[in-house]
């Protein structure tokens, strides 16, 4: 099937009333015809479902999509974005070993692995995971995960997945790569070389601010056990509620993104022009330095922008205290256009220095660009332009 047909098709399983949506099995647990049946499942011996946080029909219908979506053996769902990145460290890491990852990762998952994994004894590594030489010369004998988030957030950095799965295989080391700015509509880090993928689905693949939840992908049998035995044992597991709103809304990722990244391409163009904008990071626009890499691993440039406005974090607050159709939030990848600052918000449990290594400026401004009509939303920020 074509992608398109798997973003509606995929994973739906057959229902016994003909229902063409997955139903919402709105239970915690399930029922055994007899002993011997309850005794087999929990064996592994025979098929079925037990307990929702085991595995439950609404959200294994998910999680089958998004596996075939990404060309993966398996996929796991989790309660959040953060429940993903938590289950890959907690599965993949263990005392003593080491992880190297992309400086401008999302704040968050450098805080997890800063301030907590680290207690347990878990080394980590920041930098610019698209300098391939230096990526390579962080790598030590212990080094037993490199976690790439590219597109990374907000910086819009984009590393070659293919070559850093080299470099991580030829060390024995497992590529994991945050796919959420992208989604698999527009790019397939399974297919370049990588083992793990995972998103924060609460952003594109949902796509109507109305979710949080994540998903991870397992290019091997042994990895996805590894990974769903985590999500089992810690809880982290998705609300079947959560999987159907999912669902609902996955089928309309490649219209979405569509329409999004032809809008994100137009505005990119009109700010790269404003006299008030200091510069645009936009993988669309000729101009970012990863342009070249970003269209041959990717089948579009995506939704994002990130920029900075003449005259630092003062006029970047003044501009998103001005704008009226876009709303002033974190997160992105809805139908809604979303403005925010990241060195104040998303990034700011990081630290400035941290901050800083990873291309997050004091006065960049991250635009999750919606599916408005493109005029009405250049018009916006014209309009808050003005007031800078």
């Amino acid at each position: 099937m074509g992608f398109n047909t798997k973003l509606v098709h995929a994973g739906i399983p057959e229902d016994a009333t003909g229902s063409v949506t997955t139903p919402v099995y709105q239970t915690s647990t399930f029922a055994f015809r007899n002993a011997q049946q309850g005794a087999d499942r929990f064996a592994g011996k025979a098929p079925g479902f037990i307990y929702s946080r085991i595995g439950n029909p609404t959200v294994c219908a998910l999680e089958e999509n998004v596996a075939e979506l990404e060309n993966g053996f398996g996929c796991t769902a989790t309660s959040s974005g953060m429940g993903a990145v938590s289950t890959v460290y907690m599965a993949l890491l263990n005392q003593g070993d080491h992880m190297v990852s992309t400086a401008g990762v999302y704040g968050p998952s450098r805080v997890l692995m800063d301030k907590h994994m680290s207690r347990f004894g878990v080394e980590s590594t920041y930098l610019d995971t698209n300098d391939l030489a230096a990526l390579k010369a962080a790598i030590r004998p212990n080094t037993k995960v490199v976690y790439v988030e590219s597109p990374s957030n907000p910086s819009m950095i984009v590393t070659d997945i293919a070559a850093a799965a080299a470099i991580a295989h030829e060390a024995g080391a497992l590529l994991v790569v945050d796919n959420t700015f992208a989604s698999p509509c527009l790019q397939k880090p399974l297919d370049l070389g990588a083992d793990v993928v995972l998103h924060s689905i609460t952003k594109f693949i949902n796509g109507h601010a109305d979710v949080v939840g994540g998903v991870i992908v397992a290019k091997t049998e042994e990895l996805h056990k590894k990974l769903r035995a985590m999500v089992v044992i810690m809880g982290p597991c998705m609300d079947p509620h959560q999987a159907s709103l999912v669902s609902r809304g996955l089928k309309t990722l490649s219209i979405r993104m569509e329409r999004a990244q032809a809008n994100a391409m137009q505005i990119a163009l009109w700010l790269e022009k404003h006299p008030k904008v200091e510069w645009v990071s936009f993988l669309g626009l000729p101009s970012h330095p990863q342009h070249d890499l970003a269209k041959r691993q990717m089948a579009g440039p995506g939704a994002m922008i990130s920029f900075e406005v003449k005259g630092g974090v003062e006029a970047g607050a003044r501009l998103m205290d001005s704008v009226k159709l876009a709303a002033l939030a974190v997160s992105l990848g809805g139908v809604e256009t979303l403005i925010c600052h990241p060195a104040s918000m998303t990034h700011a449990s990081m630290g400035r220095e941290a901050r800083l290594e990873g291309g997050v400026t004091d006065g960049l401004v991250r635009y999750a660009v919606g599916i408005e009509d493109v005029e009405d939303l250049i018009a916006d920020l014209d309009q808050a332009l003005a007031n800078v």
